[in-house]
């Protein structure tokens, strides 16, 4: 079987119930950000020396995977939905990064490659979040999934400057530009 079906030569595209939608659909939208994102997570886990980290990286691909799936079923019927206890998870991984992280004020993103990886991925998460919002204007999204997007972005920013930690590059915005009063 190919990839090449020819089943989007005219705009549309197939949701996992089979559900024939236009390619610009604010659902097709919200599940392609997380797509770019995962992209990038599997770039920048190339750019990740600690081993704790890159498995936390994989972990998280696969459920950007599942989360997908669930966007692309508008019927609920997807068989492995997102739980609390995921949320939980991420929410708490960001917690234990910030207890190792003493924030001080504005970073400046990317010290290091690893961390300017990670900072990208925060930025789709983002954009990723919006337009899971923009969706769910529309349409009916499961709140534990835009709990867990929403997370996130977080994770990202925080995974960033542990990595600059560890790499003894964390840098801050603490004065004005020159020039200024």
């Amino acid at each position: 079987m190919s990839i090449t079906t020819k089943g989007g030569d005219k705009g549309t595209t197939s949701l996992y119930t089979g559900q024939r939608v236009s390619k610009s659909d604010a659902r097709v939208e919200a599940y392609g950000n997380l797509d770019e994102l995962d992209a990038f997570i599997g770039e920048a886990k190339h750019h990740i020396a600690d081993t704790a980290l890159k498995q936390m990286l994989i972990e998280t691909q696969n459920r950007l995977y599942r989360v997908m799936g669930e966007l692309a079923t508008p019927d609920g019927s997807y068989p492995m939905p997102i739980c609390e206890e995921e949320v939980d998870a991420i929410t708490d991984a960001t917690h234990g990064f910030e207890a190792k992280v003493d924030l001080k004020g504005f970073v400046i993103p990317g010290s290091s490659i690893a961390s300017a990886r990670l900072d990208i991925c925060r930025t789709v998460a983002r954009r990723a979040e919006r337009r899971l919002i923009a969706l769910s204007q529309e349409a009916e999204v499961p709140p534990v999934l835009m709990k867990y997007v929403n997370r996130l972005s977080d994770f990202f920013f925080i995974m960033a400057r542990i990595v600059e930690v560890q790499e003894g590059v964390l840098t801050y915005k603490t004065k004005p530009a020159e020039g200024c009063k």
